[in-house]
């Protein structure tokens, strides 16, 4: 047992290196969220500055914390800051040819496909339509924020 944790730990300390060093200033690094808002600062609530979409090449300028300044490769006018969970050191292949939803492009960059799905489906006692309808529902940076503040939550600045 503590040959296996040890491995674990040794291959994840790998991994996270190589993904720090690919974020390291001047890396190039590809968009792995359907969009990214790039902010004008590393505040969740900081002015908008544009959107990236899925698989989008960036440069990376720097990084400060979970926080990584990017700019995009195709207009070199946009930048700003995304969290670098938004980020992937894989490129990521459009599936525009293979009739897919963005969503399943996505979900497929993160390892799960019809595959996985199909596994937790036959476990059973799993509600999609309560994730879906989930999924589904919007609220407005006003009222996340006002929540923010009303239950003296932390806003992730660093």
């Amino acid at each position: 047992m503590k040959k296996v944790l040890l491995m674990f730990c040794m291959v994840f300390f790998i991994v996270a290196s190589a993904l720090q060093a690919q974020a390291a200033k001047g890396g190039t690094m590809y968009v792995a969220a359907k969009t990214v808002e790039l902010k004008s600062s590393t505040g969740f609530f900081a002015s908008a500055r544009g959107t990236l979409a899925y698989g989008a090449t960036v440069t990376v300028l720097q990084i400060k914390g979970k926080w990584a300044e990017v700019r995009s490769a195709a207009g070199s006018t946009v930048s700003g800051w995304t969290a670098v969970a938004n980020l992937s050191a894989k490129r990521i292949v459009s599936g525009a040819t293979t009739g897919a939803t963005a969503n399943e492009v996505a979900l497929a960059g993160k390892g799960f496909n019809q595959e996985v799905e199909n596994t937790y489906k036959a476990g059973g006692g799993l509600n999609y339509a309560d994730v879906d309808r989930t999924e589904a529902q919007k609220v407005s940076k006003q009222e996340l924020q006002n929540f923010i503040v009303e239950g003296h939550l932390s806003q992730g600045d660093e």
